[in-house]
């Protein structure tokens, strides 16, 4: 069977989680803050632009990786197998990537970024 665009992408979020596990801490830290306040269901973005701010602003002020949107469905989905008793605090939506090619293009670093 031919590689998936679905596939390719869960072979770039390993990936980037090997290098910065440190991003899983942080999400996971921050999504049981939220549940902790008795949200029921809270949004992916939003804590992806915490650890983004987090990272270049409470850190050294230079993030050393680009985080991609593209693994926000990752995280949640991993976030909800992890801790069952999540299960729907992030919505999510069926991965229609897996109905496409891979592209085999590169991931983005933080040289493709101004700023």
């Amino acid at each position: 069977m031919e590689k998936t665009r679905l596939d390719e992408m869960r072979e770039q979020v390993r990936a980037f989680h090997e290098k910065h596990p440190e991003v899983w801490d942080m999400f996971v830290q921050f999504a049981a803050d939220i549940r902790s306040r008795g949200f029921k269901n809270y949004s992916v973005y939003a804590i992806f632009e915490r650890i983004r701010w987090e990272k270049d602003i409470g850190g050294d002020g230079v993030t050393m990786f680009k985080l991609n949107n593209n693994y926000r469905p990752f995280y949640a989905r991993a976030y909800m197998r992890k801790f069952p008793e999540a299960e729907g605090f992030f919505r999510t939506r069926e991965q229609t990537s897996s109905n496409r090619p891979a592209t085999d293009l590169p991931e983005l670093t933080p040289e493709h970024c101004d700023g």
